[in-house]
């Protein structure tokens, strides 16, 4: 047979002779039948050009159902239905792809089923949500790959030992945090670039750790304990991490992918799409995927018209509610729920299902929070039947959805919910309408959680007409800020949960008049808040020590768009984004309102702080720390002298550097000014002129002479 040769072959070789192609009609050209000469067809190269053909994929699409229930033939029908309902979510079953076997003596099943999926990709996903799923008390599936029967059957008779193999350690994701002189990373893109830096206070500068051009297409995203840093790109999203560095860790396919949330605990990352529909009156539609961080594997995912998104939330993309999803459970990350019409879901990671097989029924329910600690969901039902039906706030236990607490409210036209990090208080922002329905005033009721019965108390501001511009949880304390008033400088209260005698009351600490604020930004170890005013305001910063009562510092950052705490409440980030065209870039501050450096930034997106996770020290041991705190700050107080004796060093070097250049400057155009002597002496005739003493100064009188005709005239018109 003739070697085929391509196009590519035929045009080189006819270059080599000297013929011109262009000018050969190859369509007259007519082989003989069943012959080719060798040359491949425009479609016999796409042909080979494609994947081969996927060879039989065996048994590796059916799984093994085992501990189903015994049932006679009268039942049949109905379990196979229960079990086609489970697996048919899961993947598509082929048809008649599902077979339970009958014992023929007693007619009844064997207590097992073989399901046949069209990809082995589904059956093995079905195997891993399935394997353990709690049908009864008595009945938990166990479901296995059928081809790991003959897998297992091949298992020799005789043990021989297993290969051990050498052992190579993963990388250390939380080597940043044993940094010694206890730094925090930042994150931040400007322009195509996305840098990591470390915050060094000390040196009033950022330390570069790592860049990338191009990292992101979209945005950048730490997980909520910092141990990933997320990208966003067409195709779907990665995370970064590492020991020495900032190496890809998984991805996650999910194409035009537009958001993504972590759940608390860095189990789980949620993804989300929406597509354009085809028929211009259709809603977009969303595609939602949960996936494994670790091993990047789809354990949900849910698909659906815009519209089935909406209900509640912040408004995003398309129109759509973000996050959709809201993780509850504390950090175990164990439940999570969104918000349906008269429902919320709930779902349970450990099969990613329905809690109870069934979603909690709340009729005209509107919103909902999880406490950030325990398995507890705030919700609120706004008035029904023109006010005859009260609205309410319930407080419902999960997994049992048992009602805890609830709260009967009138004459509602509003309601806000703001959880204490602890998971200690909870308060509830009630717009009220007046008698006359013709304007609202605002009071808050306030949950105590952790006591018995979960008591409520009613705050209502002197002049309860005030407008509430924004509220604030201490984060793990006991303290509450409100920013109030209808002027142009609002008022900020602030206001505690215990009395001096710790009795559960609460009381107003302070009120301070007229500021200039309209955003509250408390330290994450309390104690200290940024009193800022952003937009209008242009930037004003007020720190503020809420133990003391007292101001720490003003300062400004003119136009800024955001402003950040670190995680440990050491330093404040504010920062100029893009949406300004001018003064991009961020400012470190430290916590008592010191400026210590800036940096500027064209194109400036982004200014992330890389959170960090829980202390692992007992809350005893931290008091004990504090008490002790004099006998730990010995330790950093001299390295801190010996970094400002260092950069004392550093600024005397640089004095004397610049000394020494310019001792060195003059001295050259001395030189200079020395070799050109004889020349200058000729210029000038042969008189030496270069020194001072050889000058003499004389004065010279010069008398100008006034045309007095011209004057004498000009006065005589005047005087006629």
């Amino acid at each position: 047979m003739a070697l085929a040769i391509s196009m590519e072959g035929i045009e080189a070789r006819a270059r080599e002779l000297g013929v011109d192609l262009s000018a050969v009609d190859l369509d007259s050209i007519t082989l003989p039948a069943g012959e080719d000469f060798g040359i491949l067809s425009d479609d016999e190269e796409i042909l080979r050009n494609e994947d081969p053909p996927e060879l039989e994929m065996g048994l590796s699409n059916i799984i093994v159902v085992d501990n189903l229930p015994v049932v006679p033939p009268e039942k049949f029908d109905k379990l196979e239905n229960v079990i086609r309902k489970i697996y048919s979510q899961i993947g598509v079953i082929k048809e008649n792809g599902l077979w339970m076997p009958v014992n023929p003596e007693t007619k009844k099943t064997y207590g097992y089923c073989f399901i046949e999926y069209n990809t082995p990709q589904e059956a093995e996903l079905a195997r891993e949500k399935t394997n353990g799923y709690k049908l009864d008390k008595s009945h938990i599936f166990a479901v296995n790959m059928l081809d790991d029967f003959e897998k297992y059957m091949k298992v020799p008779d005789t043990w021989t030992p297993a290969e051990i193999k050498p052992y190579t350690p993963g990388e250390n994701l939380l080597k940043w945090l044993t940094d010694e002189k206890a730094r925090d990373q930042f994150v931040i893109r400007a322009g195509t670039l996305t840098e990591v830096y470390w915050n060094d206070a000390r040196k009033l500068a950022p330390e570069l750790v790592f860049q990338k051009q191009y990292w992101t297409d979209s945005f950048i995203q730490w997980s909520p304990l910092g141990t990933y840093l997320a990208t966003v790109h067409r195709q779907g999203s990665q995370v970064w991490g590492g020991e020495n560095g900032f190496e890809r860790l998984m991805r996650f396919a999910h194409p035009m992918v537009k958001l993504i949330d972590f759940s608390p605990g860095e189990r789980y990352l949620v993804t989300y799409s929406s597509h354009e529909p085809s028929n211009p009156r259709d809603t977009h539609r969303v595609v939602l995927n949960i996936f494994d961080v670790r091993t990047g594997k789809v354990m949900r995912d849910f698909k659906g018209s815009a519209d089935e998104f909406t209900t509640g939330g912040n408004v995003g993309v398309s129109g759509v509610s973000w996050p959709i999803f809201r993780w509850g459970g504390g950090k175990d990350d164990k439940y999570f729920a969104r918000l349906g019409k008269n429902v919320i879901s709930v779902y349970e990671t450990d099969m990613f299902s329905l809690l109870d097989k069934k979603s909690l029924k709340v009729e005209n329910v509107v919103d909902f929070s999880w406490s950030p600690t325990d398995p507890i969901i705030s919700l609120f039902v706004p008035e029904m039947g023109g006010g005859n039906q009260p609205a309410r706030v319930s407080l419902v236990q999960i997994p049992g959805k048992e009602e805890l607490r609830q709260k009967n409210l009138f004459s509602v036209s509003d309601c806000k919910m703001y959880w204490q990090n602890n998971g200690e208080y909870l308060a509830v922002q009630v717009d009220r309408y007046t008698k006359t329905k013709k304007s609202t005033y605002t009071g808050f009721e306030l949950f105590r959680i952790k006591e018995r019965d979960i008591p409520i108390e009613v705050l209502e501001l002197e002049n309860k007409n005030d407008k509430i511009i924004a509220f604030a949880w201490e984060p793990k304390g006991h303290r509450f800020a409100i920013i109030h008033g209808d002027g142009p400088r609002p008022d900020v209260s602030f206001y505690t949960m215990r009395t001096a005698n710790n009795t559960s009351r609460v009381s107003k600490l302070t009120t301070l008049k007229a500021k200039q604020a309209n955003a509250l930004f408390w330290s994450p170890s309390g104690r200290f808040i940024v009193l800022a005013g952003l937009k209008g305001f242009n930037g004003q910063l007020e720190f503020y020590n809420v133990d003391e009562l007292e101001t720490m510092a003003t300062g400004e950052h003119f136009m800024a768009t955001d402003i950040m705490w670190d995680p440990t409440g050491r330093y404040l980030a504010t920062a100029v984004t893009s949406v300004h065209e001018m003064e991009n870039g961020f400012q470190i501050w430290s916590f008592n309102g010191k400026h210590l450096y800036k940096v500027s930034k064209d194109h400036f997106y982004q200014f992330i702080w890389r959170p960090r996770p829980p202390s692992l020290l007992t809350p005893e041991k931290e008091e004990e720390i504090s008490k002790n705190l004099k006998k730990y700050s010995k330790k950093y107080e001299q390295e801190d002298q010996d970094v400002f004796n260092q950069l004392s060093e550093q600024e005397r070097k640089r004095r004397t550097q610049l000394q020494e250049e310019w001792d060195s400057w003059v001295a050259k155009w001395k030189q200079m000014h020395e070799e050109e002597r004889a020349y200058r002496r000729e210029l000038r005739d042969g008189e030496a002129s270069d020194e001072e003493e050889e000058y003499e100064a004389k004065e010279v009188e010069v008398e100008e002479v006034v045309d007095v005709t011209e004057e004498v005239l000009a006065f005589d018109l005047d005087q006629e």
